[in-house]
């Protein structure tokens, strides 16, 4: 399995950016999809955005398509997640995982990650 380490979150204001970043060891970074997830209290991990191991096909929930970006940097086993116009509700715990299938092509479904971060804690204020 590969290991994940998400860093970079924090407390922002409405309006503002974060860019997560989530570090990986391991198994070789470059053969999985990435995925971030997020889990606000009460409720249920909910499926962010995911990107291809090429950095050739990235997926976006509705809920954040045109204000967050995903990427990765394959030589340097990193992924990230540019949040930018965020709201209140985008406050949340953010965890990275590495997609279970190579030919891995957009699901949403948590079971189809493994080898979950820890999460790193985004708070939005009004």
């Amino acid at each position: 399995q590969v290991q994940l380490a998400e860093s970079g979150g924090g407390l922002v204001q409405a309006g503002g950016s974060v860019r997560l970043s989530c570090a990986a060891s391991g198994r070789p970074f470059r053969r999985y999809a990435m995925g971030w997830f997020r889990q606000a209290p009460g409720k249920e991990r909910e499926f962010v955005a995911a990107v291809s191991w090429s950095d050739s096909s990235t997926y976006y929930a509705d809920s954040v398509k045109g204000r967050f970006t995903i990427s990765r940097d394959n030589a340097k086993n990193t992924l990230y997640l540019q949040m930018n116009s965020l709201k209140p509700e985008d406050t949340a715990v953010y965890y990275c995982a590495a997609a279970r299938d190579v030919y891995y092509s957009g699901s949403s479904n948590v079971d189809d990650f493994g080898s979950w971060g820890q999460g790193t804690q985004v708070t939005v204020s009004s």
